[in-house]
């Protein structure tokens, strides 16, 4: 039998110890994570696998121009299915419609509970 295809997830975050984690949750998730810390990265692997992707989570905070809340409207433009999931420490931007927005300190069972939905 062939191995099982793993859904594709985008973790896009400045801060070394949040995205290991998010990558690490959503790998016992059963994603594959590719992370990155700028928007700019991320638009190119969007390029590259974003037809393959189901997830993106993004800080609104990133290295590069671009901020996360950009990225999620970059995203669900080229992407209108994806499920794009933005954080932050501060205010809510605005997003796209049917973008979730998640406040930091965000708690590790509501991003499992997300990609259960979008496994």
């Amino acid at each position: 039998m062939g191995q099982a295809f793993k859904p594709i997830a985008l973790v896009v975050e400045d801060d070394q110890d949040q995205r290991d984690l998010l990558s690490v949750l959503l790998e016992e998730a059963e994603f594959h994570v590719f992370a990155c810390e700028s928007a700019e990265a991320a638009l190119g692997i969007l390029d590259k696998y974003g037809s393959a992707m189901s997830m993106v989570v993004t800080d609104v905070q990133l290295a590069g121009r671009m901020s996360g809340a950009d990225l999620a409207h970059v995203a669900k433009h080229r992407h209108p299915n994806l499920s794009v999931i933005v954080t932050s420490g501060s205010t809510e931007p605005a997003l796209p419609s049917d973008t979730l927005f998640m406040p930091k300190p965000w708690r590790a069972l509501d991003i499992l509970r997300e990609a259960e939905r979008v496994h």
